[in-house]
């Protein structure tokens, strides 16, 4: 079994992947089903198109999303989830969901710490 503690931990790397901004986003966007890459970049506001593209070419070499290319002019390219990327998506819409749930609380200890006399 992995040990994520360690640095070399394979798992380590994914978890990187996952869990991060655009990943996240990402992979949470596809949880509705396929979209274009146009559709995601309008849909993920804030998001470049060189780091959509790179997260999308990293969670593709991990397996979570599909690309899939309908050969008509022009190309149709449209990103969908794996069967392993659906298995992701349950618990990353549970952070997300504790996260939207939390949001005011946390920014109420953020404000409360920078006040805070020290």
């Amino acid at each position: 079994m992995s040990d994520m503690f360690h640095r070399d931990c394979p798992a380590r790397m994914v978890l990187d992947h996952v869990t991060s901004r655009w990943g996240v986003l990402i992979l949470t966007a596809l949880r509705e089903g396929d979209l274009r890459f146009s559709e995601l970049r309008q849909k993920i506001e804030g998001i470049s198109e060189k780091m959509l593209s790179q997260t999308l070419r990293m969670l593709l070499r991990d397996g979570l999303v599909s690309r899939t290319v309908e050969p008509c002019t022009p190309p149709r390219v449209t990103y969908g989830l794996t069967t392993l990327g659906k298995g992701i998506t349950d618990p990353l819409e549970a952070l997300s969901g504790w996260i939207r749930d939390h949001a005011r609380d946390i920014l109420a200890a953020q404000s409360s710490f920078d006040t805070a006399d020290r």
